[in-house]
């Protein structure tokens, strides 16, 4: 039998989900809790096989909740439901150590299938959620990777964005031929791209030119 906690501030919806569980042969709410804080307490307390955890609550939210019950417990499997599905409640969560993340959209099976794979050791992560994680994880690398250009790299880089040839940045900025020559190299590499007009398509997609 997996043993469920159930973390949630709504009652009717510890309700719903808690007379679901409990028909299911292998699954049963052994307790509940309205907050993080009481959460937290009883997770540890109870060594639930996996825990239920909404993330926006008062007096303690899912997020911290499942930071300090892991930091006690790290055996500890908890697996986030909720409404919310932007990068700011999700990469935190996963982050946090959290098994998987499903959104409160799910279906009563998905959410009983999601704890048995939980239970059994494995991450479960819905797909639109996946998604989220994804697109958050590109923005930060390409953010990092204008960061790592020089002040005379970038310099290089807004001219070569407004069209300017090797020699024409040479004279521009007062300095060798050869000397672009290997700045540009040094951005094409740090950008991971391929040829100037990817360079000029990178610097104006992230408002790089004055």
């Amino acid at each position: 039998m997996i043993k469920v906690l159930l973390v949630d501030d709504h009652p009717m919806v510890r309700l719903g989900v808690a007379s679901f569980l409990n028909i299911q042969d292998d699954i049963e709410v052994i307790a509940e809790a309205d907050n993080g804080l009481i959460g937290y307490q009883k997770a540890l307390a109870l060594k639930p096989d996996v825990i239920l955890m909404d993330l926006v609550m008062e007096v303690m939210d899912g997020i911290e909740a499942t930071q300090k019950i892991l930091a006690e417990w790290a055996e500890a499997k908890i697996l986030i439901v909720t409404s919310f599905i932007d990068d700011e409640k999700v990469v935190p969560a996963i982050k946090a150590g959290a098994a998987g993340y499903l959104l409160k959209s799910s279906s009563a099976d998905e959410i009983a299938y999601a704890i048995r794979k939980v239970d059994a050791g494995e991450r479960v992560v819905e797909q639109s959620v996946n998604d989220v994680m994804i697109k958050s994880i590109v923005k930060k690398q390409e953010h990092q990777l204008h960061e790592d250009l020089t002040a005379r790299e970038n310099e290089v880089l807004q001219l070569i964005a407004k069209g300017y040839s090797n020699q024409e940045i040479a004279d521009e900025l007062f300095i060798s031929l050869k000397t672009v020559k290997t700045h540009v190299s040094n951005i094409l590499s740090k950008l991971m791209v391929e040829d100037r007009t990817q360079v000029a398509i990178y610097a104006f997609k992230h408002g790089m030119v004055e």
